[in-house]
């Protein structure tokens, strides 16, 4: 919402002159918050877990997803990369690859990447393709006794080259992954927030027929300030609280993080960012289309 953003200032330095608890007490900012968050997702989605970063939100999204199923092994993208948590090093191809390589509980999907990728535009049906190779995936750690937990997914792959998914591939994988016993999480931590503009979150791309079991939230969320949330379903986490081991967070969830939080929701809303971030968009893409047209270099816009 840009630099020093005077209404997300505001809403700090006024909740900063008042008492600050952790979220062991119960708080006005808290409760209003996921409120304000809930509305902008599928109704299914209705527990909010409360953190400091985007790597704390994805590790907590294992957790969430190896209580629920049960198992243990993760599905990602090839390139991917999920945060700087060993938890999240031993899942991201982009950083495990340069250090102590993939663990046996790890599965490395190719990115759907209909430019580059194995199955391009001219293939006849690169969805199912893709979609197919993690159904793949899934048999042979099957055949070696492994069961999946979850698939963890950016919802537009960014470290692993701006890639928009071809529409109606997380539903089929969804559908191979849910059929295994496990759980789709999608990271929306450097996409979400109205940054891809026709939607609020870049997992309603692939249509309104796909929902997600855990969300992950990061980076715009606070407009700098470290803040962090995850997103499920009541199932899910009623399974975790389950174990009677509470999920607790001194910083996470504090009266100021979300007085910023909602100051920057307020901003999106206030001053129809997301609205701005399709016409900016879609300015931009006219104008680079039109140099691809030019340039044989250029092969692809993102």
């Amino acid at each position: 919402v840009g630099h020093c953003h005077p209404h997300v200032v505001k809403a700090a330095h006024e909740q900063n002159q008042l008492l600050n608890t952790n979220s062991r007490y119960l708080h006005d900012n808290l409760v209003d918050y996921a409120g304000r968050l809930a509305k902008t997702l599928p109704e299914k989605l209705c527990v909010f877990y409360f953190l400091n970063s985007g790597s704390e939100a994805n590790d907590l999204a294992l957790r969430l997803a190896r209580q629920y199923t049960k198992h243990e092994d993760v599905i990602v993208l090839d390139h991917a990369y999920h945060g700087h948590l060993t938890s999240l090093i031993d899942i991201s191809p982009y950083k495990f690859r340069n250090l102590e390589g993939q663990k046996e509980w790890v599965h490395v999907a190719p990115v759907p990447d209909t430019y580059r990728g194995l199955y391009r535009e001219d293939h006849e049906d690169s969805v199912t393709a893709y979609a197919n190779e993690v159904r793949n995936i899934i048999e042979q750690a099957h055949t070696r006794g492994r069961k999946i937990a979850a698939f963890l997914v950016e919802s537009l792959p960014s470290v692993g080259g701006q890639i928009i998914p071809p529409a109606g591939y997380f539903q089929k994988v969804a559908e191979h992954v849910h059929k295994a016993g496990g759980v789709f999480i999608a990271d929306e931590i450097q996409v979400g927030f109205g940054r891809v503009g026709k939607h609020f979150w870049a997992f309603q791309l692939q249509g309104e027929d796909f929902i997600p079991d855990i969300v992950t939230m990061g980076k715009p969320i606070g407009n700098g300030h470290p803040i962090a949330c995850v997103a499920t379903t009541k199932e899910i986490a009623e399974a975790f609280a389950a174990t009677g081991v509470e999920y607790f967070n001194t910083f996470g969830g504090n009266p100021v993080s979300c007085a910023i939080g909602l100051a920057v929701l307020d901003v999106i809303e206030k001053e129809h960012l997301q609205a701005h971030a399709t016409e900016v968009g879609n300015f931009l893409m006219k104008l680079l289309k039109e140099q691809k047209i030019k340039h044989p270099i250029i092969g692809d816009v993102r």
